[in-house]
């Protein structure tokens, strides 16, 4: 009996240590992936444009299969290479992380630069030329998770550099939730935002009642609102979360003179202000800059991307 007795209290003094290293684990993933939230909220926003065009009946079937392929991209492909870097190559982890925020910056100030000079969309016009619904279907599908893989590595990269885990394993868990959840919330956000307009569509046709049909009307009048809200926003963090990868990064090789001034007005700003907003205001001003830095950056990478980045590319593909 003492011997039960005691290996029950062994059983007891494990679980509690495994319930410990879970509830370390949720905080550490908590924490990294609050650090992704402009990549994620730009995610949710971009997704949606792969799946104009078809028919109702494929639009959850499409979001789960470019889910799948998120997720493989996260944990299968990215989550070894993000533990090797960190354990073998941890002085790579820095510039990888300004090469992610410089294509933030690049693809948030060629959407800013789209809407000041309107140009055509190739992209729009191959789509238009594709006859085959199936064929089209698989193309949007690639191009999607294509898009989601350099998202996914910006994500995982950021998430990895947040991480304050005590060994290995506790570091590749913590990375491992962190990819599923992000996943998970983009792709579910994703859904649920695609298939609002069907359901304000059956409320108004079906519902009971004057309000119930009043409020799917209203559904289906503010999506086009809602996705060019996310469409700005996603933009906005981009271009803010760019900025600030590349400005933290530039003080992590020793050129800080930028950080530091952006610190110093962002002070100056928050103690222009009254107490009770001095948090907020200097947060915001100095979130302004990087992201106004982001913008700048980004339209000295537009050419480069599109002049010899993009044709260097094309050709490796081909």
């Amino acid at each position: 009996m003492s011997g039960l007795l005691a290996l029950l209290d062994d059983v007891a003094g494990i679980a509690k240590v495994a319930a410990a290293s879970v509830d370390d684990v949720a905080a550490a993933a908590g924490k990294a992936g609050a650090k992704t939230a402009g990549v994620i909220i730009d995610d949710a926003a971009v997704t949606p444009k792969y799946l104009q065009g078809f028919a109702p009946a494929r639009e959850l079937p499409i979001i789960w299969r470019i889910t799948r392929g998120s997720l493989f991209n996260k944990l299968i492909l990215l989550l070894p290479v993000a533990m090797l870097l960190a354990n073998f190559a941890p002085w790579a982890i820095t510039p990888l992380l300004m090469l992610g925020g410089s294509y933030l910056c690049f693809e948030g100030a060629e959407k800013v630069f789209h809407v000041l000079f309107p140009h055509a969309n190739h992209a729009i016009d191959e789509d238009m030329s594709i006859k085959d619904p199936g064929h089209l279907e698989e193309q949007k599908i690639k191009g999607a998770i294509k898009t989601d893989f350099i998202l996914s590595a910006e994500i995982m990269t950021i998430a990895l550099a947040a991480i304050e885990a005590p060994n290995v394993w506790m570091q590749a868990a913590t990375l491992a939730v962190v990819a599923i959840g992000v996943t998970l919330a983009v792709y579910g956000s994703v859904a649920v935002i695609v298939k609002m307009d069907d359901v304000g569509l059956y409320l108004a046709g079906n519902a009971p009642t004057p309000v119930g049909r009043g409020l799917g009307r209203g559904l289906v009048k503010f999506m086009p609102v809602l996705m060019w809200i996310l469409s700005v926003v996603g933009t906005a963090a981009m271009l803010w979360v760019g900025g600030s990868i590349i400005i933290h990064g530039l003080e992590v090789l020793g050129f800080g003179w930028l950080g530091h001034l952006i610190h110093d007005w962002a002070y100056a700003v928050g103690h222009a202000v009254p107490a009770a907003w001095e948090g907020f205001a200097e947060w915001t001003a100095k979130a302004a800059m990087d992201g106004v830095f982001g913008v700048v950056w980004g339209l000295v990478l537009i050419p480069l991307a599109t002049k010899v980045v993009g044709p260097v590319l094309a050709r490796i593909g081909n």
